[in-house]
């Protein structure tokens, strides 16, 4: 098991790179009073059977995890949450000119409303609804108003098809333009900052393997470890409203 580093040896890090590539997974939004997934306290460790939530199959066959994901949509944290010290210190990387993309695997929009606009969503939004029959997209609000008013699996309003949130599930593929651009900005960096990602979904994780390979830096903050901590130069822990602001000051 690889011991932590200390801050310093990730400041000295980030400092002397010019061209980062951020990677970035639930653990940003944790202080933002969104729990993530795989954490002590995320939500598939004290319900596993949420993660059937996240599967496209069952989300397509069953009704009741339709009825069950339209009530958990509803009540999400992210509807009120705001943008932590750790959104904004990936603000101020790319205001100073370091930023290559900002790849993330979060589907709240924080980032966006931080002021990050370098970002490639790998797992799409919670913030529209997609139709599973007939492609349309609307907002999510515009379901979620209707749910609220009664509807427990409310259907597309163009064909009657299965609503969806505009996300990537279990089972789906990823949008191949983005999951391009994710590529090409991790093999164009001089540093791969992957922060608050277990790096255990694919090939989301595999983007710091392969900027390694094409010789960038690794750097990885994360509550625990991860199946990439072996090729990092530096290994953080800790809360990354307070790591990450250190690390870019």
């Amino acid at each position: 098991m690889r011991e932590p580093d200390d801050v310093a040896d990730g400041v000295r890090v980030v400092a002397g790179a010019r061209r980062i590539t951020v990677l970035s997974g639930a653990g940003v939004s944790t202080d933002s009073g969104i729990p993530d997934f795989r954490g002590p306290n995320g939500l598939w460790t004290r319900d596993p059977t949420a993660e059937r939530m996240s599967s496209y199959k069952d989300y397509r066959d069953d009704p009741a995890v339709r009825r069950r994901s339209w009530q958990s949509r509803l009540a999400h944290p992210a509807w009120t949450a705001s943008p932590n010290a750790a959104h904004e210190a990936l603000v101020s990387l790319e205001r100073a000119g370091r930023l290559v993309a900002l790849v993330t695997q979060n589907i709240d929009g924080l980032h966006q409303r931080a002021g990050s606009t370098s970002v490639l969503e790998l797992h799409g939004t919670m913030h529209e609804t997609v139709c599973l029959t007939c492609a349309d997209r609307r907002p999510m609000r515009a379901a979620l108003d209707r749910v609220a008013a009664g509807e427990d699996d409310p259907p597309c309003l163009v064909c009657g098809g299965i609503l969806k949130s505009a996300t990537i599930s279990f089972g789906q593929p990823l949008d191949t333009d983005v999951l391009m651009a994710a590529r090409d900005a991790a093999l164009s960096c001089d540093l791969m900052l992957a922060v608050g990602s277990s790096l255990s979904v694919q090939p989301a994780a595999g983007l710091v393997g392969l900027a390694a390979q094409a010789g960038a830096t690794v750097v990885i903050c994360n509550a625990s470890e991860t199946p990439y901590d072996g090729v990092a130069s530096v290994v953080l822990r800790g809360p990354l409203s307070e790591v990450l602001p250190a690390l870019v000051s």
